[in-house]
């Protein structure tokens, strides 16, 4: 008899809780994703500001099933399923499948401003927390240089854009890098000309959060130095300052974009199945349309009278989701019925900065110190190798008890709008 063959795209989250859940069933599992490696993503922003190296939340997805000898990786994008062939277009060639499970996350939504987001630094992929680091790091040194005819604000300014997780977070991380890190290693730049600046759409901050939760992150940003503006939606950006649907201005060339996200469907879908940029599933998972064709995590949405929008897109959920398919998809080949999926949702946190977090649980919910502790230990536990937990422990005790957190180096993997670097700096040798 065949071995069935499971093939899943994403090694996030859910593809990888997946693939776990399934590493000693009688069952061929090939995982795919476009990098070599897995990615924790609620910690990105500690990369973005210098507080860890990415070694330290990313790990190669090979050596996480080094020991699973049903489970396989290929690094490939992904260009199309033909669902009538039960097959997938790869870049590295044709790949059948008896069950195929599209976990591929979530892209930036850049709304209006999708014109000019080749301007804008984003947040979702490894090479995106360099690249902020890369030019906030740069953006120092060039202030610091002073041979420029741009004002130091516009080189210093930092916008945020968007009062979610992402945005928060980033946002109180340099606010004290600014405050304790920068002084040290740039003694000589006018800090006061260097302002960090929030700005959300809505009357509140982390919105699927509760009213404490979001009240206590404005205070604890604000006592950062964080000039929050809520209710404040940015109309456009030309480079050199931001401008409101109020007309005021606030100038800087570094916008980090933080405000919102949408699912990232892959192409060969029934039309049905795409419903505002998320694939469509039942309650058990199965693409609208389909019989052998599985959706989980931020990618898929299962609409309902409850839950209008689907679920939120945060890993607990595509976690759950993965541990609960793997079950399925091995009941559907035992010729079993399938179970219905339900989130439990076990609390929400997010971090503002040291010692400053806060906390949903179901039943109980905190702020300040305590939080931050359990914030920190929950992340440090959920990461997937033991030395990333033994470093990043390690990083955060120093910084913490020290202040001594390095910059760090200038890795330039790609150059941040290189024609307008090189015209920067030809007008720099003309002056």
């Amino acid at each position: 008899m065949k071995t069935p063959k499971i093939v899943i795209i994403g090694a996030g989250f859910g593809g990888v809780k997946m693939a776990k859940i399934l590493r000693k069933e009688v069952v061929e599992v090939l995982l795919i994703d476009r990098n070599n490696y897995h990615n924790f993503q609620p910690l990105m922003y500690q990369v973005a500001t210098g507080g860890l190296e990415p070694g330290s939340i990313a790990y190669p997805v090979r050596r996480i099933f080094t020991k699973y000898k049903n489970v396989s990786f290929r690094m490939a994008e992904v260009l199309e399923v033909d669902i009538h062939k039960n097959q997938i277009s790869t870049s590295i060639g044709e790949i059948d499948y008896d069950y195929l499970v599209i976990a591929t996350g979530s892209e930036n939504n850049f709304y209006n401003f999708e014109p000019v987001k080749h301007k804008l630094l984003t947040l979702k992929s490894m090479p995106d927390a360099l690249q902020i680091r890369n030019v906030i790091f740069q953006n120092l040194e060039r202030a610091l240089a002073n041979n420029r005819r741009e004002p130091l604000e516009e080189i210093m300014n930092i916008a945020i854009v968007g009062g979610g997780p992402a945005g928060i977070e980033l946002a109180g991380a340099l606010a004290e890098m600014r405050k304790h890190v920068i002084p040290k290693e740039f003694p000589e730049l006018p800090l006061s000309k260097m302002n960090v600046n929030l700005y959300q759409s809505g009357p509140v901050l982390l919105a699927g959060m509760s009213d404490q939760a979001s009240a206590k992150c404005l205070e604890y940003l604000r006592e950062l130095g964080v000039n929050v503006f809520l209710n404040t939606r940015v109309k456009s950006y030309d480079n050199k300052a931001i401008v409101m649907e109020d007309g005021s201005r606030f100038t800087t060339d570094t916008v980090i974009w933080s405000a919102g996200v949408k699912g990232s469907p892959i192409n060969g879908l029934p039309n049905e199945a795409i419903v505002e940029h998320r694939i469509s599933v039942d309650q058990c998972n199965k693409v609208i349309g389909t019989t052998n064709v599985f959706a989980i995590g931020d990618v898929s949405a299962h609409f309902t009278s409850e839950n209008p929008k689907g679920l939120p897109m945060m890993a607990p959920v595509a976690q759950q989701q993965g541990a609960h398919l793997a079950k399925n998809i091995l009941r559907n080949i035992a010729s079993e019925p399938m179970k219905a999926f339900e989130y439990r949702n076990k609390g929400v946190m997010a971090t503002i900065g040291r010692k400053k977090a806060v906390v949903d649980l179901p039943n109980f919910k905190f702020q300040g110190s305590f939080a931050w502790f359990v914030w920190m230990f929950v992340h440090i536990f959920s990461l997937v190798g033991f030395r990333d937990k033994t470093v990043t422990f390690i990083d955060w005790a120093v910084s913490y008890f020290s202040y001594d957190q390095p910059l760090g180096m200038i890795l330039k993997a790609t150059e941040f709008r290189p024609q307008e670097k090189k015209k920067e700096i030809k007008e720099v040798a003309e002056a």
